[in-house]
C-alpha cells in the first residue's frame, strides 16, 4: 500500500503526483495543511523529521524529497519510465529537474516567503525576481540544448517534465509574466492534455479548498488558449 503525505498546492508534492498517476499506481493522500502548520506537529515530524511534504510511505518504508521519491518509484514500478536516453540525456534531464526543485523553487516555497517579510507585496516581490531568474535559466537551457519536442527531451515525458509544469503553475497562480519562455510553455500545455497531469493538479486534490481560482483545473482557460 502506498500513501502520499501531501499538501494540495505544494509543488514538490505536485510533481510525485504526476508520477504516479503516470504510472496508473494506486496511492492514498492524506493531506498535510502547511497553512495551518500541521507539519510541525510532534505527530508528523515523527514521521519526517524535516517536516514538509512530499513524504511517501510504501508498506512502511517512509521517504522525502521529490526527487528521491520520484526515482525510488521508477525503480519500483519502471513503466513508463521517467528518463530514458544515453548517458548525456538522462544526465541532462536530471540537470533541467534539479536546476527547478533544487535551485529555483527552495527560494520561492512557502517557509521561506514566511521569512522573508510579513509584508505581501515584499513577498511576492521576492518570489517574482528569484522565480523569473530561474525559470529564465531553465527556458536558456532548453533552448541552447535543442532536445526538446513536445517535451523536455523529444517526446518522451520525464521527471523535468514533472518539475517544469508546477513551476509554471506556481507563478500562473502569482500572475507573474511567461511571454519570455515559449519552449516551457508548449511543454506545459502538452503535459496538461495528459490524463495524469490533470488528475494530480491542485485543483482536483480531496485537500482542495472550495472556490479555488482554477489555473490548470477543468474550466481553467490554459487548454483552450
Amino acid at each position: 500500500m502506498i500513501t502520499l503525505y501531501t499538501y494540495f498546492r505544494s509543488s514538490a508534492a505536485y510533481r510525485v503526483r504526476i508520477g504516479l498517476h503516470l504510472k496508473n499506481i494506486e496511492f492514498k493522500s492524506f493531506a498535510i495543511n502547511l497553512l495551518k502548520g500541521e507539519q510541525a506537529t510532534d505527530e508528523y515530524r515523527r514521521l519526517n523529521p524535516m517536516w514538509a511534504v512530499p513524504m511517501l510511505d510504501h508498506d512502511g518504508y517512509k521517504l522525502t524529497q521529490s526527487l528521491a521519491i520520484l526515482n525510488y518509484i521508477d525503480n519500483v514500478f519502471p513503466e513508463p519510465p521517467l528518463a530514458t536516453g544515453n548517458f548525456q540525456e538522462l544526465a541532462y534531464v536530471r540537470q533541467i529537474a534539479l536546476s527547478i526543485a533544487a535551485d529555483l523553487h527552495p527560494l520561492t516555497n512557502l517557509r521561506v516567503l514566511n521569512r522573508v517579510s510579513a509584508d505581501e507585496v515584499e513577498r511576492k516581490a521576492w518570489l517574482a525576481h528569484w522565480a523569473t531568474e530561474g525559470m529564465s535559466g531553465v527556458e536558456a537551457l532548453l533552448r541552447v540544448r535543442n532536445w526538446h519536442g513536445k517535451f523536455t527531451m523529444g517526446d518522451q515525458v520525464s521527471v523535468a517534465d514533472l518539475c517544469i509544469v508546477p513551476q509554471l503553475y506556481s507563478m500562473r497562480r502569482f500572475k507573474l509574466p511567461l511571454d519570455d519562455y515559449p519552449i516551457c510553455r508548449k511543454i506545459e500545455k502538452n503535459c496538461m492534455a495528459l490524463e495524469a497531469f490533470q488528475r494530480a493538479s491542485p485543483e482536483t486534490q480531496p485537500d482542495t479548498p472550495e472556490g479555488l481560482e482554477p489555473v490548470y483545473g477543468p474550466t481553467a482557460k490554459l487548454l483552450a488558449s
